[in-house]
């Protein structure tokens, strides 16, 4: 699977919109805000370099109308799947009629295939992009310790991941020190030989530094962490796609960190989630 997603992600770069006719599959990806988004681009690539008859869109939606879109899409016959993103991840758990056990244990979905009957079923696919990217970069997480800033659906997705792929220490930082606590004890439930940490304070003694918040997305948002700790040895990587350099990578460069940007993260799951979404075999 990692080879053929690194040879997806040289043939993904840009690719024009294919020709949308009746026979046209629609996909989409939810977001609030939307403008920031980079799946479009990347995903119509896909289809073009694969001669599939798909189109995948941006749809605006807002926390409180998550319910009625999604109902909505249930109806719609040419529709195939779609993409959630930030707000919308944790709350697509409840909406759809199945999960993988991976979206259940991380507790939220990012990918959506819409079923013939309407039936929704749902993954979660951003920490195995993001481990995959890693690796497609040179970089083989195992038995690193890692510090990774957020709790929600994005982080708790990559702390798995990470977990999986055998990484020796996860110190989860995060405002609300209930939901780190929540996603340690999951963690350590889970893989018991990892050791975990809900110290915001403690980022110095970290191998790789991890954004997985929405923070960085706007110029005026706060760090997501204390950007004077960073230092040269540390690997320090944003899941936040736009702006690519984002302030947290702009400080950890400034300082002579290697940087991980976020686009890598998508074009690594680029592949499973057309695959997921019934679009590519």
């Amino acid at each position: 699977m990692t080879s053929r997603i690194v040879a997806e992600r040289q043939v993904i770069p840009s690719a024009s919109l294919p020709p949308v006719t009746g026979r046209t599959r629609i996909y989409g990806i939810l977001a609030d805000p939307i403008y920031h988004v980079k799946t479009p681009e990347v995903m119509n690539a896909l289809f073009k370099t694969h001669g599939i008859d798909g189109v995948l869109v941006p749809f605006h939606v807002k926390p409180d109308g998550l319910t009625a879109l999604v109902d909505g899409l249930r109806r719609m016959e040419n529709f195939g799947g779609f993409i959630a993103t930030v707000p919308h991840k944790t709350d697509m758990l409840a909406l759809c009629d199945e999960i993988t056990d991976a979206a259940r244990h991380i507790g939220a979905v990012n990918c959506v295939r819409r079923e013939p009957d309407g039936r929704m079923v749902g993954a979660m696919l951003d920490g195995i992009g993001f481990v995959e990217a890693l690796r497609a970069a040179g970089v083989d997480p195992h038995g690193m310790s890692v510090y990774l800033a957020g709790a929600g659906g994005a982080s708790s997705a990559i702390a798995f991941a990470l977990a999986d792929a055998g990484v020796r220490h996860i110190t989860i930082a995060n405002r609300t020190s209930e939901r780190a606590k929540a996603l340690t004890d999951r963690l350590q439930s889970a893989y018991p030989a990892l050791t975990v940490a809900t110290d915001a304070a403690d980022l110095e003694d970290h191998d790789l530094v991890v954004n997985g918040t929405s923070l960085g997305m706007r110029l005026e948002d706060e760090p997501p962490l204390d950007l004077e700790r960073l230092h040269r040895a540390q690997l320090v990587a944003d899941a936040i796609m736009e702006p690519a350099m984002t302030p947290l990578l702009a400080a950890a460069e400034a300082k002579g960190c290697r940087i991980f940007k976020g686009r890598p993260m998508l074009e690594s799951q680029i592949v499973l989630m057309a695959q997921h979404m019934g679009a590519l075999a």
